[in-house]
C-alpha cells in the first residue's frame, strides 16, 4: 500500500480534495514512515481559498448576503497563520512526543499497511479528539487556549482557520496511549485528516445531510457547538464522528436559531488580544480568589466556576439570547476596508515567500550541522583506534 504499492501520488489534486472530506481509502493514504506522509494540511490551502470563495457565492445566491465580514475574516486568517508559525521550523509537538513513545515504549506493532490499522486509527484519533475537546471546554486553563476558535461571532469557513497558538502544547498528551501500538506514519495521516474534515463543516450554506447526521459531525451539529445559546453550551464535541456525543450524552440537535461566539464576547479583532486576554483574566481571578483550593479551582474547574458553585458553573448564569444580539462590527470607511484587504494580501504573499525561504534555510542548516556532527563522531572513532 501507499507509495510502495504503486498507488497514485498522495498529493495529486484529486486525492488532496478527497483528503479534505476524509475520503482517501487506506490504499492511497498508508505509508511505511512518517517522512513519506504528505503535508495534507499545507497542500489543502488552495482548496481552502476556493471553498471560501464558493461559500461567498452560494451565500449570496441563497440569502443575498455575504457569508462573512472583512474584519472578522482577516482576524481569523491572522490567528490561523499565528497558530502555524511553530510548525515552520519544527515538527509538530504531537509527532515528536508520539514518535518518542513509539520508539521507546511501544508494547506491540500493528502493521502499517493493514486496512484494519487504518480504520482503528480513524476511531482512535477521533475518540481522543472528542475527549480532549470536551476537557478543553471544562477545564479553565485549557479553555483559555481553545476559546480563540469560538471567539468569532460569524460562522463560516474563515472561522475554521481561527486556531489557537497554545492548544497544541496540551493536546499531544492525549494521543500518547495510541503510540503504544499504532505506527507513527498511520497516526500522522489521521491527525491531519481529522483536522481537515473539520474545515468544511464550518458553514451555514449546508443545512442538513439526512441520514449522515446520525453518524458524522455535520455543519448542523457543529453550528450548535459554536452557539452561545444556553441549549448549545458544551454540546457536540465530535471531530469527524458524532457518535461519541450520542454515546456520552453531549449531543444536541440544532433547534432555535444559533447565535455564535462566546457567552461574553471579547469585542476585538486583534489576534494577540484574542490569544492572551483569557490568560490574563485567569491570572487576575487566581490572585483575587481567596483560599489555596479555590485558587486551584480557578485553573482546573470550568470557566463558569466560582466559590460555592458546581464544577462547570451555574446554567442560569449563561446570558439569555434575545435574538437581537448584534456582532461587534465597528464602522470604518470603505476605502479603509479596501486598504486592509490589499495590505493583508501583500503581507500574505510576503509571509508565504519568507516561510518558504526560512524552511529551506533551516533544512540546509540542519543538514550542515548533521554533517559536522557525523564528522566529529567519525574523527573521534578514528582517534580511539
Amino acid at each position: 500500500m501507499g507509495s510502495e504499492a504503486g498507488s497514485p501520488p498522495a498529493t495529486a489534486p484529486g486525492q488532496q480534495l478527497r483528503a479534505l472530506f476524509y475520503l482517501l481509502p487506506p490504499g492511497q493514504s498508508s505509508f511505511r514512515t512518517v517522512e513519506e506522509v504528505p503535508d495534507y494540511v499545507e497542500k489543502s490551502i488552495p482548496f481552502f481559498i476556493a471553498f471560501i470563495g464558493l461559500e461567498f457565492v452560494v451565500s449570496w445566491v441563497q440569502k443575498r448576503k455575504l457569508s462573512g465580514r472583512i474584519n472578522d475574516g482577516i482576524s481569523s486568517l491572522s490567528l490561523g497563520i499565528l497558530s502555524r508559525l511553530p510548525d515552520v521550523l519544527f515538527r509538530s509537538v504531537d509527532l515528536i512526543s508520539y514518535i518518542y513513545i513509539w520508539n521507546n515504549y511501544r508494547l506491540f506493532e500493528l502493521p502499517w499497511d493493514s486496512p484494519w490499522t487504518w480504520y482503528l486509527t480513524l476511531l482512535g484519533v477521533d475518540f481522543v479528539y472528542y475527549f480532549f475537546h470536551r476537557i478543553s471546554h471544562e477545564v479553565n486553563i485549557l479553555w483559555a487556549a481553545h476559546q480563540v476558535h469560538h471567539s468569532s461571532e460569524d460562522y463560516n469557513l474563515f472561522t475554521a482557520l481561527r486556531q489557537s497558538f497554545l492548544q497544541k502544547y496540551t493536546s499531544w498528551i492525549f494521543n500518547l496511549p495510541m503510540a503504544l501500538f499504532i505506527p507513527p506514519s498511520v497516526f500522522a495521516v489521521h491527525l491531519q485528516f481529522n483536522l481537515l474534515y473539520q474545515f468544511w463543516i464550518h458553514t451555514e450554506v449546508i443545512t442538513n445531510l439526512g441520514p449522515l447526521e446520525w453518524i458524522l459531525n455535520t455543519p448542523s451539529h457543529h453550528r450548535v457547538h459554536h452557539g452561545r445559546n444556553p441549549y448549545c453550551i458544551d454540546k457536540n464535541y465530535g471531530g469527524t464522528l458524532i457518535i461519541w456525543d450520542r454515546i456520552f450524552g453531549t449531543f444536541e440537535a440544532e433547534g432555535a436559531k444559533v447565535v455564535y461566539g462566546l457567552t461574553h464576547p471579547v469585542n476585538s479583532f486583534d489576534p494577540i488580544t484574542l490569544q492572551l486576554r483569557p490568560l490574563a483574566h485567569i491570572w487576575n481571578t487566581f490572585w483575587a480568589t481567596p483560599g489555596f483550593c479555590n485558587k486551584l479551582s480557578v485553573i482546573f474547574k470550568g470557566p463558569g466556576w466560582g466559590p460555592g458553585k458546581p464544577r462547570l458553573g451555574l446554567p442560569e448564569e449563561i446570558p439569555v439570547i434575545t435574538g437581537k444580539e448584534v456582532p461587534f462590527n465597528p464602522s470604518v470607511p470603505a476605502y479603509l476596508n479596501c486598504y486592509a484587504v490589499v495590505h493583508f494580501a501583500v503581507i500574505m504573499d510576503v509571509y508565504t515567500e519568507l516561510l518558504g525561504t526560512v524552511t529551506v534555510l533551516f533544512s540546509l542548516c540542519a543538514a550542515f550541522w548533521g554533517i559536522q556532527i557525523m564528522k566529529r563522531i567519525t574523527s573521534s572513532k578514528d582517534k580511539d583506534h
